[in-house]
C-alpha cells in the first residue's frame, strides 16, 4: 500500500510507477532530506506537535539511518517513488509506526523544496572552492611565466604582443566573475521553504525559525505558494554554471589551438592527453574538447529548466521533478573540469622557442610605429596609413617592420630617426603599456598583486 494509497482502489500501474519514480536520480539527496527530517522532528518536539519520547524515537532513527547511508547499507526502491518515501519507509521498518508521525505538518512538497535547497547550497560551496583552485592556478602560471610574450589576436589574426601572463590572467578576472555570480545565487538560495506545506501552510503550531536556524538558512520563505513553487535559485545556479562553462570554453579552444603543431606555444602534460588508436604520433587534448562538448549540456540544462517552469501555474505540479537530472549533471560536469583544468594549467608547458620564432614575420608592433609619428605630430590617421605602407613594404621585401632598412622610414616621413628600432623593439612594445589593466610587465605584476589579495582578503595591496 502506497503511503498515499488511502482513497485509491486501483494498484498504479507498473509503467506509471516506473516512468514517475525519481528514485533513481534523488537517492542522492538522501543526506539532506534525512538532515532536513532530523531538524524537523526535533521542531516537532518542542512545539509539542509529537511527545518528547516520539521525537527522541525519530531523532534516534533517522541518526540511524543516516549512519547506514554513509555505510552505503540502505537499499531503496523503485515502487517508493521518491527519496521522501523511501527514508519514511526505511525509517518505519527501523523504529515502526511512530514513524507515520515524522510527516506531520510537512508535505513532500516543501520537503524537496528543502532538500533542493540545501543540496544547492552545498554545491555552490564546492563549485567556488573549485572556481579558487583554478584562479591559484592561473596566478602561480602568472608568476612562473613572467616575461613571456607571445602574439595577441583579435579576429584571430595578429594584433599586438601581450605577455603570456597577463592574457592567463584574463580568465582569473572571469572566474572573479564567476565567483560572484556564485556568491549571489547563494544568498537566494539561502531560503528555508519547510513550514509551507502541500501550498499553504499547516494549522499546526510549528516554528519554521527553529527550523531555520537549525538547518543554518539566513531567511524564510513568506508565502507558503512561493516555497512550494520556486525553482527561480536552480535557475540562477544553471545560469552562473553556464557562464562558467562558457569561459572554460573559450580557454579550451585556446588550449587546443595553442596545442597544435600550427600554433605550438604550451604543450599539455600526457596525463591529461590521450593518443589515437590508429596514429601513433598522436597526443589529442581530449579534456579541453570535452570540457568545449560538455558546455552545450549545461546550457540545455538551463534552457529545460526555463522551459519546463515557462507555463506552470501555482502550486506544485509533477513538472517540476524535472529540475532535478539536469542541477545534479551540472554539478557532475561543472566540478571536475574545475579540478582538470587546475591541474592541466600547473602543469602546463610553454614552448618558449616555438613563441619567439612566432614574431619573425610579425606585425603587431604596427600600432606602435603610427604611436610614434602620432606623438611627433602627425594626425594618427595619416599615420595610420604611412605605417600601412609600411607593412605593405615589408610584405613584398619578405620581412617585418625591424628588418626595414631606415631609408625606407626616411623615405615614409621624415619624422622618423633610427630611435625607431627602440621603439617598435617587442619588449619595448609591451613593456610601453604600463597604465593599470594593460599589458606591461609593471602593469601585470600589479595585476597580479590584485589578484592575490582577490584570494586572500585582508592581505595589503
Amino acid at each position: 500500500m502506497k503511503l498515499w494509497g488511502g482513497r485509491f482502489t486501483q494498484d498504479t500501474d507498473s509503467l506509471v510507477e516506473s516512468y514517475t519514480s525519481s528514485i533513481g536520480f534523488d537517492k542522492r539527496l538522501a543526506q539532506v532530506d534525512i538532515l532536513g527530517s532530523l531538524a524537523h522532528a526535533k521542531m516537532l518536539g518542542d512545539a509539542n506537535i509529537v511527545t518528547p519520547q516520539e521525537a527522541l524515537e525519530l531523532s534516534s532513527g533517522l541518526t540511524a539511518l543516516l549512519e547506514d547511508l554513509k555505510e552505503d547499507r540502505l537499499e531503496f526502491r523503485v515502487e517508493d517513488e521518491d527519496i521522501h518515501m523511501n527514508v519514511e519507509r526505511l525509517l518505519h521498518e527501523r523504529i515502526g509506526p511512530v514513524a507515520g508521525k515524522l510527516h506531520t505538518a510537512r508535505s513532500r512538497n516543501d520537503q524537496v523544496a528543502l532538500d533542493m535547497h540545501l543540496y544547492v547550497r552545498e554545491a555552490i560551496g564546492e563549485v567556488q572552492s573549485g572556481i579558487r583552485g583554478l584562479q591559484e592556478a592561473f596566478v602561480e602560471f602568472a608568476e612562473a611565466q613572467m616575461g613571456v610574450i607571445i602574439p595577441g589576436y583579435t579576429h584571430l589574426q595578429r594584433a599586438q604582443p601581450i605577455l603570456l601572463s597577463h592574457h592567463m590572467l584574463a580568465y582569473f578576472w572571469m572566474l572573479e566573475r564567476d565567483f560572484g555570480r556564485f556568491a549571489d545565487a547563494a544568498s537566494r538560495t539561502d531560503m528555508m521553504p519547510l513550514g509551507a506545506g502541500a501550498l499553504a501552510g499547516t494549522t499546526f503550531p510549528i516554528r519554521r525559525e527553529q527550523v531555520m536556524q537549525e538547518l543554518g538558512f539566513s531567511q524564510l520563505y513568506e508565502n507558503s505558494l512561493d516555497a512550494v513553487s520556486d525553482r527561480d535559485y536552480l535557475l540562477e545556479f544553471l545560469s552562473a554554471s553556464a557562464t562558467l562553462m562558457m569561459h572554460l570554453s573559450r580557454l579550451s579552444e585556446e588550449l587546443i589551438l595553442w596545442t597544435s603543431e600550427e600554433f605550438g606555444f604550451v604543450e599539455l602534460a600526457d596525463a591529461y592527453c590521450t593518443g589515437s588508436s590508429m596514429m601513433p604520433q598522436k597526443k589529442n587534448p581530449d579534456v579541453p574538447e570535452l570540457v568545449r562538448g560538455k558546455t552545450g549540456r549545461v546550457y540545455g540544462h538551463l534552457q529545460a529548466l526555463l522551459t519546463v517552469l515557462k507555463g506552470l501555474p501555482l502550486a506544485y505540479n509533477k513538472d517540476l521533478q524535472e529540475d532535478k537530472e539536469g542541477v545534479f549533471d551540472t554539478i557532475d560536469t561543472v566540478l571536475p573540469a574545475l579540478t582538470l583544468f587546475a591541474g592541466m594549467v600547473k602543469t602546463m608547458k610553454v614552448r618558449r622557442e616555438r613563441v619567439e620564432s612566432a614574431f619573425a614575420r610579425d606585425f603587431s608592433n604596427a600600432t606602435d610605429v603610427a604611436d610614434y609619428l602620432a606623438a611627433k605630430g602627425l594626425p594618427f590617421r595619416e599615420a595610420h596609413a604611412v605605417v600601412g605602407r609600411l607593412v605593405l613594404t615589408a610584405i613584398e621585401r619578405k620581412t617585418n617592420l625591424q628588418g626595414l632598412p631606415f631609408s625606407v622610414y626616411e623615405e615614409a616621413s621624415e619624422l622618423f630617426e633610427t630611435d625607431i628600432y627602440v621603439a617598435i623593439d617587442t619588449e619595448t612594445v609591451v613593456n610601453a603599456r604600463a597604465a593599470r589593466g594593460g599589458t606591461g610587465r609593471t602593469a601585470v605584476e600589479r595585476q597580479l598583486e590584485f589578484a592575490k589579495a582577490r584570494l586572500n582578503p585582508g592581505e595589503p595591496v
